[in-house]
């Protein structure tokens, strides 16, 4: 059963989503409204140009656990070179702009200017933030994707850097609600997520919630833990 939603602040029971992970359709997006659901796992994923909020809940919850955050020979030899620079919500807009760029065409795309301008309002009031890599090289602005799934294309801009990698996601506690990441270089996308598994180590973060499995992710160490024990976690990340 798909449960709709209306101007009341309330969401259903997580346990009764379907096998899918659907829970219900409807509401807002207003800050109180994100802020409630991801107390209980819970984020939108919203067909923009329909107008349909969708709410998901899976029941199977695909986490990075900071400590567990693998690090391949590769990347350890990318990150000894200091080609890029990592830094902490520099440029949340541009790279939630980014992230957004890729699937405008596409059907079901969900990072319209709705879900956009309630993430830049959630990082306003310090409950998203992103992590942004850059480069000083020009030649690094290729097209090479790399849309994790925790999208991607940039511009250059007028300075020296240009961003070339990032993600975003929301941050309450303890916890890392991952949203989506871009990658305009190899393994871009992989550095942003590093770098935020380190930061999150270092301040006794607890997980990094990706949502949705992929190849990507998995190779960087995430793996499949129960709702009610992802809920135990999350809810004592304060």
């Amino acid at each position: 059963m798909i449960f709709q939603l209306d101007d009341e602040l309330w969401f259903p029971d997580p346990h009764l989503a379907d096998e899918d992970g659907c829970l219900a359709v409807g509401g807002d997006l207003s800050v109180d409204r994100l802020l409630l659901a991801y107390q209980y796992g819970i984020f939108p994923w919203y067909a923009f140009r329909y107008d349909k909020p969708v709410w998901y809940c899976p029941k199977k919850r695909f986490v990075i656990f900071p400590d567990e955050i693998h690090v391949s020979h590769s990347m350890r030899t990318l990150m000894n070179k200091h080609r890029y620079r990592v830094s902490f919500n520099e440029d949340f807009e541009e790279v939630i702009r980014n992230c957004g760029r890729l699937r405008i065409n596409e059907d079901m795309a969900w990072l319209g200017p709705e879900m956009t301008a309630a993430y830049i309002e959630l990082h306003r009031q310090g409950f998203a933030a992103s992590v942004e890599v850059w480069s000083s090289e020009s030649s690094e602005l290729s097209e090479n994707s790399e849309k994790s799934e925790l999208s991607e294309s940039s511009e250059p801009s007028e300075s020296s850097e240009h961003l070339v990698g990032g993600l975003y996601g929301v941050n309450i506690g303890n916890a890392f609600f991952g949203e989506s990441m871009f990658s305009l270089v190899p393994s871009g996308s992989k550095l942003a997520l590093i770098a935020l598994a380190r930061m999150m180590q270092s301040c006794g973060g607890s997980l990094i919630d990706c949502q949705l499995e992929t190849p990507h992710l998995k190779s960087m160490g995430g793996r499949y833990i129960d709702y009610d024990e992802y809920m135990k976690i999350i809810s004592s990340a304060d």
